[in-house]
C-alpha cells in the first residue's frame, strides 16, 4: 500500500523550493548578518524544546518492557512495521481529557508522547492504539520535525503551508493505518476523536459519513483551507477509501473561499481560519494606525504646513462664534474697553479661511494669496487693520481697535485626528483675557 498522500510530495517540493529561496535571498540580503540571528533563535529554541522534554521525562511515564509492557509491545510492534530505526522514546501522560498525540524532536532524538485518555479508551482494543502509534511514528519517518526549521518560510505562505501540512496529517493516517490488522480499527481509533473515550464504541461510522456532504459551501471550505487539519469526517473518509472501501463524491469547496484565503498566512490554527483572519484583520488596522498619521504628517511637510505636535498645546477651532467666553472684567476695567470686539474680528475672518480650505481640497496645495484662494471680501474693518497670507501660508490678523491696534493672531491649517483639516487659531503676545479659550 503506498503510505503516500496523492499531494505531499509536491507540495513538499515546492514549500522546500520557496523556503531556500528565502533563505538564500536573507543571508545574501544581509550579507551574512542574519545567521547571527539564525543561531540566536536555535538557542532560544534549545532552552524551550529542553523545557518541554524537561518536563516531559520530569512528570511523564516512560514506556519500557518493564513499564507498560504490553503499551511497550505496540510501539515495538509498529516500529518494526514501518521500519524505524532506532525506536523513539515513548512517554504516557496525563492530558486531563484531551484526546490526542504527537510526536516532536530534541537534538537528534525523538520523542512520541501518548495520551492517557486516548490509552485507557482503547485499552480493549490495542490494534486501534495502534493506529495512534503508527501516527506519530510516520511524522518520524517521513523527517517532518527534521524538515520543520527548514520550511518554515513557506510554510507561512496562504494556502501552501496549510495544504502541505494537511497533506502531512492524511499520509500519516496511511501510516497509521499500515498498523492496524483491519480498516475497522483504524476508523475506531478515529472514533475516539470523534465522540470521546465513552461514547466511541456507540458512534456508527457509516452515519457519521453522510455529514460528509456537509464539508462544501463557503465557510466549511474556507475554514478548512486556513486549517492545519483536515475535518475528521474527511480523514475517515480517506482511510475507507485507501483500504478499498469506494470513496463518496465529495462536494467542491468554494471558489470564493479559495479566493479569499489567499490573504490569511498561515499562523498553525489547528480548527481552521478564524483566528487567523482576525490576526491580519488587527495587523492591518495596527498598520493603518500607524501609516496614516505618517501620510498625513508627510502631506503636511510636502505642503509647509507645520505638524500637530508642533503646536500640542493648541486647540483647532472653527465655530468661534458659538463659544462661551466671559470676558475678564479686570482686563477691560484697565483697557477701558469690551474684549467682546474679539470675537467680532475672528468672526470676520471666517469666510477668508473657508476659501483658503477650499483651494486646498481642491488643488492639493495653499494659496500664495487671499485673491489666489478666490476671497474677494474686504481685508479691512473697524477691529481688523489687515488681514493676508503670510509666507508661511498662515492667515495673518492684525488688529485696528483700542486696545490691541497692532496686535497680532494668525490661523494656521493643522490636520485632526480624523485626517480633516482646520485652521487653528494661534494668538502673538496677547493677554489671554481677551481671547475665547480655544485659541489661548
Amino acid at each position: 500500500m503506498n503510505l503516500l498522500y496523492k499531494t505531499e510530495r509536491p507540495l513538499f517540493v515546492i514549500t522546500l523550493v520557496v523556503s531556500l529561496l528565502f533563505w538564500l535571498l536573507l543571508i545574501v540580503g544581509t550579507i551574512g548578518i542574519a545567521l547571527i540571528y539564525v543561531v540566536i533563535g536555535f538557542i532560544a529554541y534549545l532552552f524551550v524544546q529542553s523545557a518541554f522534554i524537561s518536563w516531559l521525562r520530569g512528570n511523564g511515564v516512560r514506556v519500557t518492557s518493564q513499564q507498560f509492557p504490553k503499551l511497550y509491545a505496540q510501539v515495538e510492534y509498529c516500529c518494526r512495521k514501518l521500519e524505524i530505526s532506532p525506536r523513539p522514546e515513548v512517554y504516557l501522560v496525563n492530558s486531563h481529557g484531551v484526546l490526542n498525540a504527537l510526536a516532536t524532536k530534541f537534538l537528534g532524538d525523538h520523542f512520541i508522547v501518548l495520551y492517557s485518555e486516548v490509552v485507557e479508551a482503547l485499552e480493549d482494543r490495542p490494534e486501534a492504539l495502534n493506529f495512534y502509534i503508527g501516527h506519530e511514528l510516520g511524522h518520524i519517518k517521513r523527517n517532518d520535525l527534521t524538515w520543520g526549521p527548514v520550511l518554515w518560510p513557506g510554510m507561512l505562505l496562504p494556502h501552501l503551508g496549510t495544504a502541505y501540512s494537511r497533506a502531512r496529517e492524511y499520509t500519516c493516517d496511511l501510516y497509521g493505518l499500515a498498523c492496524c490488522a483491519t480498516l475497522e480499527d483504524a476508523q475506531r481509533a478515529l472514533a475516539v476523536l470523534v465522540s470521546g473515550d465513552g461514547l466511541w464504541k456507540q458512534l456508527d461510522i457509516d452515519q457519521y459519513q453522510l455529514q460528509a456532504a456537509q464539508s462544501g459551501g463557503f465557510w466549511m471550505s474556507f475554514h478548512e483551507y486556513t486549517a492545519d487539519y483536515p475535518w475528521l469526517v474527511k480523514r475517515v473518509e480517506h482511510v475507507r477509501a485507501v483500504h478499498g472501501q469506494r470513496p463518496r463524491t465529495l462536494p467542491r469547496r468554494s471558489v470564493f473561499a479559495f479566493l479569499l484565503a489567499c490573504f490569511v498566512p498561515r499562523l498553525g490554527t489547528g480548527a481552521g481560519g478564524g483566528m487567523g483572519a482576525l490576526i491580519v484583520i488587527a495587523m492591518v488596522a495596527i498598520l493603518a494606525a500607524v501609516a496614516i498619521p505618517a501620510y498625513q504628517d508627510y502631506q503636511a511637510r510636502a505642503n509647509g504646513l507645520p505638524l500637530m505636535d508642533e503646536y500640542s498645546d493648541a486647540q483647532p477651532y472653527n465655530e468661534y462664534a458659538e463659544q462661551d467666553y466671559t470676558p475678564n472684567d479686570d482686563a477691560a476695567a484697565e483697557y477701558g474697553s469690551s474684549p467682546e470686539f474679539v470675537m467680532q474680528a475672528i468672526a470676520e475672518t471666517a469666510d477668508a479661511r473657508a476659501h483658503m480650505l477650499d483651494y486646498f481640497e481642491t488643488t492639493g496645495e495653499w494659496p500664495e494669496s487671499l485673491e489666489q484662494a478666490g476671497y474677494s471680501g474686504a481685508t479691512a474693518s473697524e477691529t481688523i487693520a489687515d488681514m493676508y497670507i503670510d509666507a508661511d501660508k498662515d492667515l495673518l490678523v492684525i488688529f485696528a481697535s483700542s486696545p490691541l491696534e497692532g496686535s497680532t493672531i494668525y490661523f494656521t491649517p493643522q490636520f485632526d485626528d480624523d485626517g480633516g483639516i482646520t485652521m487653528a487659531c494661534m494668538p502673538f503676545e496677547i493677554d489671554p483675557a481677551f481671547l475665547p479659550p480655544s485659541c489661548q
